[in-house]
């Protein structure tokens, strides 16, 4: 019995711990499927029990018990009456510890988050050695217990070794009955939403092979029949993963591709912690072209995959293979867009205390403030950014280490959008009122009637070169500089037959530069670059002004003000090419910001 003066008292404890954080039944069963996950268990089983029941005047099925089976190694008495403690657990050294366990606080705290009591059986010799031990609320609120009761021989129940596959040599199974916070009422209804986060949460297990999640929804009184039963397909934020819960067609390929800008798909970066180094894996992928131009679709959002992108917007953050959180600190709410890119940012249970996490492995939350701050604004007066960091680590501010991750995410980012918004740019019809190549052809009979009077190019070796060839070079050119192999192919394509000696695209380029010049395959490719702040300021918002205008005197204006600048800079880009000796020289146009 609980002494009057307890710090804690138990009874009260324990009920304020219900409130402790679980966004819902999915995130709290995740918690018991790490402890699977973490005794080896190769198949992990959601078991969603219901039974009619006389609800407003009609009989209508409702949850009445929810299990998770596993495989795994199972507990002996010692392990299960700890594992039933909380704060308690057999993974709680930080120096030892690589799996995705350790805070000890799983089982016992996501199942008292949805329901009243929680039972648990396992074995280690084989099914017929089972032993059992339970938590009950109202036990414990009376005072009845106030240890956890010491394990016990008691079969498992019938109802379990029926609907239950994997009962092997050795396995647990975690039972919850009186449940009263599932925010779900049937076990379909469970299982419908909780595949959607335990997918992304173990795609890596999933995908691997090295996991098979089962999920199963049943009637308690007609045990063979069952309601529902499928296995969790992986699901990718980041799209990479071949078979996924993603909608056709990109259920069985990648929707997205790698990022393979100035840095590979994959950037590691090196964490010095307690005298040992951790490597922290970030990932940047983009939706591919075909996911978004699609024949006959306006809105490619509003597609079956669209929504379901939709869905998982933001920064996964993985500890040891398992996906704590989808994080929306660097997400343009309002910017539809955003759903066609993927980061993913994997570390070791090791930095636990650098990125922040916490107690029920839901969040990194040293990493989320650091992605929610705008770095840019702490670099005052030329302020570097390894000089911030030695003044946190002067500070004794734990992000220290984690922000190269944070400035690499945010400037990479900027970069992809640039290239996704990129991707359909020039599609809309408000942009194909007017010729869209009026400057190009304007620019190249200035420069025809220019050769005429002797002056000379080096572009113009290559006009001599075969058409398919020229085509090529210019096409690979503008991959090159970002622009999607579609729009790529028909700009080379347009530029050739047409006898352009200009093509311009807009890209982000990763340069301080207004604008590149190429000469390839016998034309002049000029880029704008959409990172530069003229961009924004000039380019972009004579853009914007012609879509949304109502007086076609003013559409004309803006329509003629840009060609005017695109002649300018085509202007300029001639210059360079006829200079023999030019070697890098930049006018005021082409410097930096």
């Amino acid at each position: 019995m609980n002494n009057a003066h307890d710090i804690v008292p138990t009874h009260l404890a324990v009920q304020a711990m219900r409130d402790n954080g679980y966004k819902n039944a999915a995130y709290a069963l995740a918690e018991l499927m790490d402890n699977a996950i973490q005794a080896g268990a190769s198949q992990v089983e959601l078991l969603c029990g219901e039974r009619k029941q006389q609800v407003e005047g009609k009989r209508r099925s409702r949850i009445e018990q929810i299990a998770v089976l596993d495989n795994g190694r199972g507990m002996d008495a010692n392990v299960l009456r700890l594992a039933l403690q909380f704060g308690n657990g057999t993974y709680l050294d930080e120096n030892k510890h690589t799996g995705i366990g350790r805070f000890g606080m799983g089982l016992p705290s996501s199942s008292i988050s949805q329901c009243q009591r929680v039972d648990v059986w396992s074995w280690q010799n084989g099914i017929e050695n089972v032993l059992h031990s339970y938590l009950d609320l109202d036990e414990i609120k009376n005072r009845r217990i106030t240890e956890v009761p010491e394990p016990t021989a008691k079969p498992i129940p019938m109802i379990w070794t029926k609907i239950g596959q994997k009962f092997g040599d050795s396995g647990t199974l975690v039972v919850w009955s009186k449940i009263d916070r599932c925010i779900w009422r049937t076990g379909k209804a469970i299982i419908d939403n909780s595949e959607f986060v335990i997918g992304r949460m173990y795609r890596k297990f999933i995908n691997s092979g090295e996991v098979k999640i089962r999920m199963v929804a049943f009637d308690l009184d007609a045990l063979y029949n069952l309601i529902l039963e499928k296995s969790a397909l992986p699901n990718d934020p980041g799209y990479l993963i071949e078979k996924t819960s993603c909608e056709p067609p990109f259920n069985n390929q990648a929707m997205f591709q790698p990022w393979q800008g100035d840095i590979s798909y994959e950037a590691t970066f090196t964490i010095n912690f307690r005298e040992q180094e951790h490597e922290v894996k970030v990932r940047f992928s983009y939706a591919k072209e075909e996911a978004r131009l699609i024949e006959g679709v306006n809105n490619p959002g509003s597609t079956p995959h669209g929504q379901h992108a939709k869905r998982n917007i933001g920064v996964s953050i993985v500890r040891a293979g398992r996906e704590l959180e989808l994080d929306t600190g660097v997400v343009n709410g309002y910017d539809p867009t955003e759903r066609w890119w993927g980061v993913e940012v994997e570390f070791p249970p090791s930095l636990d205390e650098i990125f922040g996490v916490t107690n029920n492995k839901q969040s990194a939350r040293n990493f989320s403030e650091l992605l929610r701050v705008n770095i840019q604004s702490l670099l005052e007066e030329g302020k570097t950014i390894t000089q911030l960091k030695e003044e946190l680590k002067e500070d004794g501010d734990p992000k220290s280490p984690l922000l190269d991750i944070a400035h690499k995410i945010h400037t990479q980012l900027s970069i992809i959008r640039g290239l996704i918004k990129a991707q359909t740019k020039g599609t809309r019809t408000s942009e194909k009122r007017h010729d869209p190549y009026k400057p190009e052809k304007v620019a190249t009979a200035v420069t025809q009637e220019r050769k005429s009077q002797g002056y000379k190019g080096k572009s113009d070796v290559d006009e001599q070169l075969p058409k398919e060839e020229r085509k090529q070079v210019i096409k690979e050119t503008l991959k090159e500089e970002g622009v999607t192999e579609t729009k790529a192919e028909l700009l080379a394509a347009t530029t050739v037959d047409d006898g352009l000696k200009y093509t311009f695209v807009e890209s982000p380029l990763d340069t301080p530069a207004f604008f590149s010049v190429k000469p390839r395959g016998g034309a002049i490719i000029v880029t704008l670059n959409t990172n530069h702040p003229a961009y924004q300021n000039l380019v972009e918002i004579l853009e914007e002004d012609v879509d949304k205008a109502d007086i076609d005197t003013l559409r004309s204006r803006l329509v003629n003000s840009l060609d005017g600048l695109k002649l300018l800079l085509m202007a300029w880009a001639r210059y360079e090419d006829e200079q023999p000796d030019f070697k890098g020289r930049q006018s005021p146009l082409n410097r930096g910001r």
